[in-house]
């Protein structure tokens, strides 16, 4: 029987219901921001990130929690003996910021949520530091300010061996015009920036199959890694690509961080495209292995994982060898991946090559 993220213990529909609740009680609220001054733009509700505007610029806001991949870390240091939690703090990093700059904002402060069961957790000293120096390299890759945090002692809510990591950040959009506004055209080229491996959604999954192979995180993949030290790879952060294309000008239609549902994300927008995939590059071999022991074939990987692509942009065609160039130069790797076509009122994402369609009523986000 295959492995299913939903058997795994995660169901999207239930999550996905529940945010499309506080979305509605949500806008009952928008009422208080006159009093500062600011106002809410139209469609930032549904969004990665959340904007409010000013007559100058917009501040955007993110709260975005790890997930579960510091159980991995947990793991491989008892069967390594090697701590891996500066890995871990990049990634809290990376999930809150590539948040952040799906609006057109660059990050300006983060600030890191640490909760344990026990206060004890900070008793290993080596953890504790890799965790902090993690943290700050993230923040410097990201291009912020680390402004600080909070670490809750919640004994009876959280494992007294378990650390639950998340964080915010503030950014800014200045000028305006530097704002990403979805504003996706029929034609528009599809760009992919490559994933370091899974990054931090699916994890749930990886730790259920860890139980369930030989091995366990020790199971060799492909290349000779370890399963559970490429589960561990520090995600990519896409703020300076981001900031790349707007120091060039290039036109950002819409970008896409790509976490939880896999490619089913590129369809995020409310407007009805197609996003029609040409071009797919072989995923690092983790998602081979993945697949094969969890028996989950093409159609579940896709809509799961990032398979090899953390990020997208939605560009003009005119602007596609720029974007891509931008990206490179940034030290990413990045290709023209698709396009997006305009069908009447059909919302899809088609990965041709593999012959895969995810439609509409897959991604119920808002």
């Amino acid at each position: 029987m295959a492995l299913t993220y939903a058997a795994a213990g995660v169901n999207y529909d239930r999550l996905d219901a529940f945010k499309r609740a506080c979305q509605v009680a949500a806008r009952t609220t928008i009422g208080n921001l006159a009093a500062h001054g600011y106002r809410e733009p139209e469609s930032t509700r549904g969004e990665s990130a959340y904007l409010i505007e000013s007559e100058n610029d917009y501040l955007a806001h993110v709260e975005e929690g790890l997930g579960t991949k510091n159980l991995i870390a947990d793991a491989m240091a008892t069967l390594t003996g090697q701590c891996f939690y500066d890995a871990i703090a990049i990634d809290t990093v990376a999930t809150i910021v590539n948040d952040l700059i799906t609006c057109g904002a660059l990050p300006i402060s983060v600030a890191m949520h640490a909760g344990v069961g026990d206060s004890e957790w900070f008793a290993d000293e080596t953890r504790a530091k890799k965790l902090a120096e993690g943290f700050a390299e993230g923040c410097r890759r990201a291009g912020c300010v680390w402004g600080g945090g909070e670490t809750p002692t919640l004994k009876g809510i959280i494992e007294p061996h378990a650390i639950v990591l998340a964080g915010s950040a503030v950014g800014r959009i200045a000028p305006k015009d530097n704002r990403i506004y979805g504003d996706v055209q029929d034609g528009d080229a599809i760009i992919f920036l490559a994933s370091s491996g899974v990054q931090t959604n699916g994890l749930t999954l990886c730790r259920k199959l860890a139980e369930l192979v030989d091995g366990g995180y020790l199971a060799k993949l492909s290349d000779g890694r370890s399963y559970g030290e490429a589960l561990l790879d520090a995600s990519v952060i896409y703020v300076d690509f981001v900031r790349r294309c707007q120091q060039a000008s290039l036109p950002l239609h819409y970008v896409a961080h790509v976490t939880g549902h896999g490619w089913r994300k590129l369809m995020r927008l409310s407007e009805s495209f197609v996003y029609r995939i040409e071009d797919v590059r072989p995923p690092q071999p983790v998602f081979d292995f993945i697949a094969e022991h969890a028996k989950l074939d093409a159609q579940e990987m896709y809509g799961t994982f990032n398979m090899g692509v953390g990020f997208a942009a939605f560009v003009p065609q005119e602007a596609a060898a720029a974007t891509v160039k931008a990206a490179t130069d940034g030290g990413y790797s990045a290709w023209v991946a698709g396009r997006v076509v305009k069908q009447g009122d059909r919302k899809a994402v088609e990965i041709s090559p593999l012959g895969i369609t995810y439609d509409e009523a897959s991604l119920q986000l808002r």
